[in-house]
């Protein structure tokens, strides 16, 4: 779930950042791509995670623990749930096609889909496991407040001051990682100077 989520996340930093920089030749299509390909292989590990918690509460005997999963997928907060299952598991699945995959305009979206479905799996993990415990009388449905909304906005725009704040004062690319895979580092290579036609 961590590498999904932060697959998803850089995912949704790095196309903008790629066109605006122009760093298109740095980052290619191909590094887009495998990152495609790591965010479906977790997803469809993410999706089958979720199956598997609610086969061991049926396979653990346990009621109580069954109705806590039976009750986040019907209960109040179903339209929480099935956002977190549709967004997590059914929205990878478009990076099985290659077209999807090369189309950045998709990939940016796909990947908000990703942020905002493990946006939903927290909380589902904390709100549905809070609002109903072993005493009725203890049960409510819990509404974010104004403060609530504005602290989750104001964290998104600290995240963002320290991100731009980190590409605006240290190096976008570490300049040694591009060493390493230009023609200038290949002694095979004309520009890494090799002499066409002649031994090395």
């Amino acid at each position: 779930g961590a590498i999904f989520s932060g697959f998803g996340m850089v995912l949704t930093l790095l196309i903008p950042l790629r066109s605006l920089y122009n760093l298109e030749d740095v980052i290619t299509v191909r590094h887009i791509e495998l990152m495609c390909k790591v965010t479906l292989a977790t997803g469809t590990i993410v999706g089958y995670a979720y199956g598997m918690e609610f086969f061991i509460a049926w396979y653990g005997g346990s009621p109580y623990e069954l109705y806590a999963f039976k009750n986040r997928a019907f209960g109040p907060y179903w339209w929480a749930y099935w956002s977190m299952v549709i967004c997590n598991v059914v929205t990878p699945q478009f990076f099985w096609f290659k077209k999807i995959r090369t189309n950045m305009v998709a990939v940016f979206i796909l990947s908000i889909f990703v942020n905002i479905g493990m946006w939903f799996e927290r909380f589902v993990i904390v709100v549905t496991s809070l609002h109903r415990d072993f005493l009725p009388s203890n049960w409510g449905y819990y509404s974010p407040t104004i403060v609530d909304v504005l602290t989750y906005i104001g964290t998104m725009g600290f995240f963002m001051t320290l991100f731009l704040l980190f590409i605006r004062y240290l190096p976008l690319i570490a300049i040694s990682e591009v060493k390493g895979v230009t023609p200038q580092a290949d002694p095979h290579d004309p520009a890494g100077g090799a002499k066409e036609g002649g031994a090395h």
